[in-house]
């Protein structure tokens, strides 16, 4: 007969227990695992699946019962951990939406909005193009693949222990959340430099010709004008796209670090 102490138990329980459930704050947060149309039997299943295979290689685990307040507080802790590996990616996504929503304003498209079912909200056209863009690329270059090597990496660099979180994954982290609008700007300035300088064409030409009813030509030539760029820097995009998705993935091991970088 197979018989387990309680120590025994409170290791099996833990063991399983706490990698879970970082797994699962990356899970919530991350692009595409987190997405609203994925189900969450499918998001937990994989969870469940993921920590299957970490938790037999993790070592040695703080001998605690993970109903205590203090087993409360690493699995706290370690959903943070998760939810802040997984928003560091989101981050990126959001600064491609953002390069869509500028664009949209630009082009004067700013009324076609619809339902975007990841923030729950609602975006231009624009920008669901390219975030959908993004996404191809984020599974064209198995970068979530690389988002869950990460995670199992981060196991090792960011080992579960009792010690308090360190303060510079969440400096980090909010100097990141900084990045949403330089890319944002720097993937749609392209465009909107040929918007503006279509938009002072229009300008000159109603003031050369008044009669002319500036409200009716200026919309199909800027929206024109609009995704005729989209076209043209259509296959242009995937480099710096690429670019911001590494630099996603380079920021999840920084806030995993065991130290904060060395200020040059």
């Amino acid at each position: 007969m197979i018989t387990f102490t309680s120590s025994q138990l409170h290791a099996l329980v833990a063991g399983f227990l706490w990698p879970l459930t970082r797994i699962l704050g990356l899970i919530v947060t991350a692009p595409l695992f987190g997405n609203g149309s994925v189900p969450a039997p499918v998001k937990i299943g994989l969870g469940v699946l993921l920590a299957m295979i970490v938790a037999p290689a993790l070592g040695n685990l703080p001998a605690l019962d993970p109903m205590s307040l203090a087993g409360l507080l690493i699995l706290l802790q370690q959903f943070v951990i998760g939810l802040a590996m997984g928003f560091a990616m989101r981050i990126v996504f959001a600064g491609v939406e953002m390069a869509g929503e500028i664009t949209g304003l630009t082009m004067g498209l700013g009324f076609a909005t619809f339902f975007d079912p990841q923030s729950q909200g609602r975006s231009s056209a624009i920008s669901q193009f390219l975030a959908l863009l993004v996404l191809m690329i984020y599974l064209a270059a198995n970068i979530h693949l690389v988002v869950l090597s990460t995670l199992v990496e981060s196991f090792s660099t960011l080992p579960i222990t009792t010690t308090p979180i360190d303060g510079h994954m969440f400096g980090q982290l909010a100097n990141w959340g900084g990045r949403i609008f330089g890319i944002g700007v720097q993937l749609s300035l392209p465009l909107v430099a040929a918007l503006l300088i279509t938009n002072v064409a229009l300008g000159i030409l109603t003031r050369a010709a008044p009669q002319l009813n500036l409200f009716g030509i200026g919309f199909p030539i800027t929206i024109g004008v609009g995704f005729i760029m989209i076209g043209l820097a259509l296959p242009y995009l995937a480099t710096p796209m690429g670019r911001v998705l590494e630099d996603g993935i380079e920021m999840i091991r920084q806030i995993t670090a065991q130290a904060p970088p060395v200020s040059p």
